[in-house]
């Protein structure tokens, strides 16, 4: 995918909790079982795709996989967690399957059907299956229960020392969009001197993977309008020869 079919996906992507009584074909797992293997490899992460998952939910309902997002219990890897398992999330969108961060399900009968390495944790998982064109009654109910409180950019910096470039703007716009645990938006930004910063309270929480959602939605905005970097130590980067990589069937 190109950046620019990343920030349609932001536009596509919304989180499902009614999956279709059809599981995903061969081909699509074998795509998504790529893609989680390329994050495994790349970031030393321990992201396992589970094909039925039906036992581990108690409020998504249909035919679902699962990704379980593992990583290190770090500061670092939790960010991690948030950003690789936000670009699965987003070639799914692209694509037109449906996804949900799910941190709320049955941990006790996923753990006993995963093996995770020693020195990884689990996190959370993301649902994954065909779902219909519209969102079911209680799609709707819970969307318009958990986005009573959504954010605009602007209320999401604790600090803003003049006003954000256009670039900027329009790469906060897509955090806007970024999903987050029950849409608390907790990333707390900051523009001081030029420079975009973010962090978290209680950071060795989910609330960090959080912020990596956030910190990919940014960075991918940014480039589409030719700014290209990185996050380091909670601080976007800019660097003009930075290359994107995400996961793909082809990445190596």
């Amino acid at each position: 995918m190109t950046n620019e079919e990343y920030i349609i996906a932001i536009d596509k992507r919304c989180s499902r909790r009614t999956f279709r009584n059809i599981p995903l074909d061969e081909e699509t797992k074998a795509v998504i079982r790529d893609m989680v293997d390329y994050v495994n490899r790349r970031e030393e992460l321990n992201f396992i795709f589970v094909d039925d998952a039906r036992f581990a939910f108690n409020v998504q309902k249909g035919n679902m996989s699962l990704i379980a997002v593992c990583g290190k219990d770090t500061i670092a890897a939790r960010e991690l967690c948030g950003y690789y398992g936000e670009t699965i999330v987003l070639q799914c969108a692209f694509h037109g399957i449906g996804t949900c961060w799910v941190a709320s399900y049955n941990e006790n009968k996923l753990m006993e059907s995963i093996e995770i390495p020693k020195g990884m944790r689990l996190y959370c998982v993301i649902a994954v299956g065909f779902v219909s064109k519209e969102k079911s009654v209680k799609e709707k109910v819970m969307h318009n229960a958990t986005h009573k409180k959504s954010k605009p950019y602007q209320k999401m910096f604790e600090a803003c020392d003049e006003k954000l470039p256009p670039e900027y703007a329009f790469a906060m716009q897509q955090v806007e969009k970024a999903p987050s645990s029950v849409n608390s938006r907790p990333v707390k930004f900051r523009y001081e001197k030029g420079v975009i910063s973010g962090s978290v309270e209680e950071p060795y929480s989910i609330k960090s993977i959080d912020f990596g959602i956030a910190q990919l939605h940014f960075q991918l905005g940014a480039s589409s309008k030719g700014i290209k970097g990185e996050w380091k130590d909670g601080k976007f980067i800019e660097d003009g020869e930075k290359i994107i990589k995400f996961p793909s069937a082809e990445a190596e």
